[in-house]
């Protein structure tokens, strides 16, 4: 198996991508936080507008006022559907890209496991060898211990037949 994971290439730009489309999304929530805050701004100007005129040129003031707030309103509220719409779109785009990273996250989540088993396999082996040798070097000095005692007592025996 490879060391190195094999999509690391692809891995990156899709985390490029991910990042690109979480700007998008971010500057998109930025846009609809301000709309919605100059909507409530006129909102509040309009409703601060006097109730009661004195005169009429301030009758007429306020019906232009009112009217003016009131095409402005209509005109932000065309902006926001705008906005409200290109963040959706920046939201779906942020988690088709999320997606496709979160799977080859998880590709290489997966190679990394494998490398880690493969790795500690390979040092189990090692282990292995050295207490197989080991086991065997003292299995052969034990029986060629015995061996010598065997001889040392076949030596005394002799010595003692010929002595008598």
């Amino acid at each position: 198996m490879s060391r190195l994971f094999p999509l690391a290439g692809l891995l990156r730009l899709r985390k490029l991508q991910q990042d690109q489309a979480a700007l998008d999304l971010a500057e998109a929530n930025t846009r609809v936080a301000a709309l919605e805050a100059r909507h409530g701004r006129a909102r509040t100007a309009l409703g601060a507008l006097g109730h009661s005129p004195q005169t009429t040129a301030a009758l007429n003031a306020m019906a232009a006022a009112r009217s003016s707030s009131r095409s402005m309103l209509a005109e932000l509220e065309a902006v926001g559907s705008n906005h409200r719409e290109s963040l959706k779109s920046a939201q779906s785009t942020y988690n088709a890209a999320r997606a496709e990273s979160v799977a080859l996250e998880k590709l290489h989540e997966r190679h990394t496991a494998a490398l880690l088993a493969q790795d500690l396999h390979a040092q189990q082996t090692v282990l292995d060898e050295i207490a197989g040798a080991r086991w065997h070097r003292s299995r052969t000095a034990t029986n060629d211990t015995a061996t010598n005692d065997t001889a040392t007592n076949s030596t005394a025996t002799m010595n003692e037949r010929e002595t008598l």
